[in-house]
């Protein structure tokens, strides 16, 4: 017995030595402690930027990163997105630091209250912060509204900059008084903590500065640490693509004209399943962007009335009020004092020309073949000319038509070999006369 178990004690222990050596050990918070990651947002701020930001600081968190930067480029965005921003990095237990680059990039609207709320704010030369106000995002708001949400607004904000440290008097103004600053004034003014060129540099500068995360002050060991970047996932690009006022137009736009299709004619199924999934891309882009439904109600008008210009005569009334409608309808879809919440007229002026050539060429191309007059089956025998292959009589009698032989009948005698023209089809009978 001592002897067999010797044996296998011998093939054992050389098994045990590979699985140590061979088999990777788990990585420790120590061994990411070195690693920064940095992400890149640069654009509005919508559903799917707030969600790659609170992901990515979740990574951070899950691997015990020493930080997170944010590169940022925005001209501002959704509240609702930006509140979830922000609620992520204050509760994030791993420094969050936000960076306004490169050169000509802003931290605007909702862009200041995510700078304000990171750990470390910086900012590259030729930057600028500021321009806070609240704007709506469904059309005007009254007196009343506008003073509810910069109030709120002010007291985010306000709240944001003291539990960081940084001057509540500026940020109350951001937003009171849409007050703007470069890189050197918002440093000056306590609005960010440092001004440098690049991520390298501004790693160099924060090291071993203490920061107060959700779990407490850190030290920042960023000197010699590991840069891992982290870009945007497919799904998330392909929503921040279609957030943009421009492309929900355009996919608006495309999912009339496969409707449109497969309502006239049934059954291709490509046109409606693709006029189909074009609409609901553009009702969810909607719900991210300041949608006016009048302006929504006169472009459908505006394609009714497209199709009624074929139905009726109006001498082109009817397309000219068409046109009208649409070009008024697609300059009040999005209402907002944001440029980037805007259509633009070079997109909405091709787009209107385009859609009246479609319903006007598409329709009366439908309405010419339903008239036209029809070519097969014994209903495309009507008016047809033949010859008589037999002499015919009110009861019997044959033709040769289209390269067939038909009985017929007529109320006129006809000769063999006389030319006829067909009155009407009964069953496998023509009735003719003569040409």
């Amino acid at each position: 017995m001592q002897t067999i178990l010797k044996h296998r004690f011998i093939f054992i222990v050389p098994f045990l030595c590979l699985l140590f050596f061979f088999c990777p050990a788990p990585a420790s918070a120590e061994e990411n402690s070195g690693v920064v990651l940095v992400i890149t947002v640069n654009g509005v701020i919508n559903p799917a930027s707030a969600e790659f930001i609170e992901k990515s600081i979740k990574k951070a968190n899950e691997k015990k990163y020493e930080a997170l930067v944010i590169e940022l480029d925005t001209p501002g965005g959704l509240d609702t997105s930006m509140r979830n921003i922000v609620k992520a990095m204050i509760g994030s237990e791993v420094p969050v630091l936000v960076f306004v680059s490169p050169s000509g990039s802003r931290a605007a609207s909702a862009g200041v209250f995510i700078t304000m709320a990171a750990n470390i704010a910086a900012m590259a030369p030729g930057t600028n912060i500021g321009a806070a106000h609240p704007v709506s995002v469904g059309g005007k708001m009254d007196k009343t509204v506008e003073a509810k949400a910069t109030n709120d607004a002010v007291a985010y904000i306000k709240s944001i900059a003291a539990s960081r440290g940084r001057n509540v008097k500026w940020a109350e103004d951001a937003v009171r008084k849409s007050i703007s600053s470069t890189e050197k004034e918002a440093l000056q003014d306590r609005v960010i903590d440092l001004v440098t060129k690049d991520i390298h540099s501004l790693l160099i500068a924060v090291d071993g500065r203490k920061v107060k995360t959700a779990s407490g002050i850190k030290v920042l060991r960023t000197k010699h640490a590991t840069v891992i970047r982290e870009e945007l996932g497919v799904r998330q690009r392909i929503l921040n693509f279609i957030s943009d006022p421009n492309v929900a137009y355009i996919l608006m736009l495309l999912g009339f004209y496969g409707l449109f299709f497969e309502l006239t004619s049934p059954g291709s199924l490509f046109p409606g399943i693709v006029g189909g999934i074009c609409l609901i891309l553009a009702f969810y882009a909607f719900q991210t962007l300041p949608i006016n439904y009048a302006g929504l109600l006169l472009i459908v008008l505006a394609i009714i009335l497209f199709i009624l210009e074929i139905k009726i005569i109006s001498h082109g009334i009817l397309a000219i009020g068409g046109i009208i409608s649409m070009i008024i309808g697609s300059l009040m879809l999005f209402e907002s004092p944001s440029p980037f919440m805007k259509l633009s007229l070079a997109i909405i002026l091709p787009a209107v020309v385009v859609s009246t050539l479609f319903f006007t060429l598409t329709i009366s191309l439908a309405v010419k073949a339903h008239k036209r007059k029809p070519v097969t089956g014994a209903e495309g025998l009507k008016g047809e000319i033949g010859i008589a292959t037999t002499d015919i009589t009110a009861d019997n009698g044959a033709i040769k038509i289209h390269g067939e032989i038909w009985a017929a009948c007529s109320d006129e005698p006809v000769t063999k070999g006389e030319r006829v023209i067909v009155d009407s089809v009964s069953g496998l009978q023509v009735k003719v006369r003569k040409v």
